[in-house]
């Protein structure tokens, strides 16, 4: 069924030491997104970008998010705003190859400090409340769709200035999430295009979403159906935490540390 150097190939996975930290964190990430229904990218990305690296931990998170949440994205294709989805799209297509050529060219130190840097000022907005109330203009949908486009195509990360644009609107929360949800299944094809044309997907990275999306995707139903219906409040500020201590510790001045 699988030749000898595939074989090779995931039991080296299996048997290199960072992986029983990555399996850890797969399920972390899964649970918070289970429970909270997001965070999976700000806990997973700089965790996994400190023990891998960038260029192995992108690919690997577009995979497993992408085929675990598919599922929960077609049903709410009903709900979402299409209009509003469409203008952040716009740039959206437009940030995802920019965002992507930053990953395969930029050093890779370097966007460990970005995505730790992102993902702490994108915990404390979100912990924070503030979200933005104006009406949606076509500027500010096409500059949120840059933002959410170039932080998904270099490091998984673009959610955060969707929360903060459309949360503040006038679209209930079942809306907002399936805004989301639909905005990130089309444009999680449109990055795997350029992952693809990129080589970002090897072997290594094939094998380590395989082996990872199992644990992650258990995580996530076992979050969702534990947490069901008990305090959201304290969930979330649970999921805070989590993802700020996640930020902190991959910073690269920790290296030494690990």
């Amino acid at each position: 069924m699988f030749d000898p150097h595939t074989i090779a190939i995931f039991t080296d996975a299996v048997v290199d030491p960072r992986f029983s930290i990555a399996m850890g964190i797969a399920v972390l990430a899964g649970l918070v997104r289970g429970f909270t229904g997001f965070g999976s990218a700000l806990i997973y990305m700089p965790l996994i970008s400190a023990v891998y690296g960038p260029r192995l931990a992108a690919p690997t998170l577009l995979l497993i998010d992408t085929i675990c949440s598919l599922p929960f994205a077609l049903k709410a294709i009903p709900d979402c705003n299409w209009h509003e989805v469409r203008m952040v799209m716009i740039t959206g297509a437009i940030g995802v190859p920019l965002g992507v050529a930053a990953l395969v060219y930029v050093d890779a130190l370097a966007l460990r400090w970005f995505i730790a840097v992102l993902v702490l000022i994108a915990v404390t907005i979100l912990a924070s409340g503030w979200r933005y109330h104006g009406r949606p203009t076509v500027g500010a949908s096409l500059g949120v769709g840059a933002l959410a486009g170039f932080g998904a195509g270099a490091v998984q990360i673009g959610a955060p200035p969707l929360l903060v644009y459309w949360l503040g609107g006038q679209n209930s929360a079942a809306t907002v999430r399936a805004n989301i949800m639909v905005y990130f299944l089309m444009q999680g094809v449109l990055t795997f295009v350029f992952y693809l044309y990129g080589a970002l997907f090897t072997a290594e990275a094939l094998a380590l979403a395989l082996l990872l999306g199992l644990p992650f995707g258990i995580a996530l139903a076992l979050g969702a159906r534990w947490f069901h219906g008990t305090s959201d409040i304290f969930y979330r500020r649970l999921s805070y935490i989590i993802i700020a201590v996640s930020g902190l510790i991959s910073l690269p001045v920790f290296d030494a540390l690990r």
